[in-house]
């Protein structure tokens, strides 16, 4: 049996009921439609006003003749989840339970082919190549390392931010957290709770901020820390593994402080900050 990184920070919501597929499609980023079983697909519950107020993994199971779905979420924010699901709830058959003292969920980011692992769902990182498999199991089910520096390490090298890190829950929107990069945000389908400001942003290119891979020069900054082009603020240090880290950063005055050949700093280290597109 293949053993996989515990990620202890992660908890899972089940969607459960006919209506299942159909409710989550409705409301959340990305198609849901036509997630198949074996596969997992990024999304995110909007605000209405198009802040991300949580971002999951969805993975469909089959429970008895009907299918369900699995959300592998931030944990602290599961209690949350599930009550603003059941504000969209309305007339829909669906039962919303959170399941995180069920389920562990766990990454296998070297692995190559699916892992032979006893999980209740198990799909390649939809969100990276880089990433491998993720699964969900339950408690004791699947083999668990200590290792989650290293999940860190790849999911850094992979771009992919961690929400309450990179990004704050209830201030970013879906392109500032790169969802828009990494097969988040499905831009062809209906309405969702936020979609308008989602597709406004889109088509008049008003994302001015991202979150962009660094290398410092030393040991990387500590999260949080300001990065700085001489006095102007342009952007806050994240995640990090060695000297490797992501940012939140303001592309325009990142752009044209390269342009004037200036060096962002934070805390005093030097950044090598990769551009990346707006939108």
């Amino acid at each position: 049996m293949s053993s996989g990184i515990l990620l202890e920070d992660r908890g899972v919501i089940q969607i459960a009921g006919e209506d299942t597929v159909k409710f989550l499609h409705n409301i959340v980023t990305n198609d849901v439609l036509s997630l198949e079983l074996g596969h997992a697909r990024y999304a995110a519950l909007l605000a209405p006003q198009g802040k991300i107020l949580s971002d999951f993994l969805v993975f469909p199971i089959s429970v008895g003749a009907e299918r369900a779905l699995l959300l592998d979420c931030p944990r602290d924010l599961a209690s949350e989840l599930k009550r603003r699901l059941g504000m969209y709830k309305l007339r829909a058959k669906v039962e919303i339970t959170d399941r995180s003292d069920e389920f562990d969920c766990f990454a296998f980011p070297d692995a190559q082919e699916v892992p032979a692992a006893d999980a209740t769902a198990i799909a390649r990182d939809p969100r990276s190549d880089k990433l491998g498999w993720r699964a969900i199991g339950k408690k004791g089910a699947i083999a668990a390392t200590a290792q989650p520096e290293s999940y860190e390490a790849a999911r850094i090298a992979a771009r992919v931010p961690r929400g309450g890190v990179d990004f704050l829950y209830n201030d970013a929107f879906p392109q500032e957290a790169n969802m828009d990069l990494l097969a988040g945000v499905d831009y062809r389908k209906g309405c969702y709770i936020g979609q308008e400001v989602v597709s406004r942003m889109k088509h008049r290119g008003t994302s001015r901020k991202r979150i962009a891979p660094y290398v410092a020069e030393g040991a990387a900054p500590a999260p949080g820390a300001k990065i700085m082009l001489d006095d102007v603020e342009i952007g806050t240090v994240g995640s990090n593994a060695g000297a490797q880290g992501l940012a939140m950063v303001r592309l325009d005055r990142l752009a044209d402080g390269k342009a004037a050949g200036k060096t962002p700093l934070a805390d005093g280290i030097a950044l090598s900050i990769e551009e990346l597109a707006a939108n």
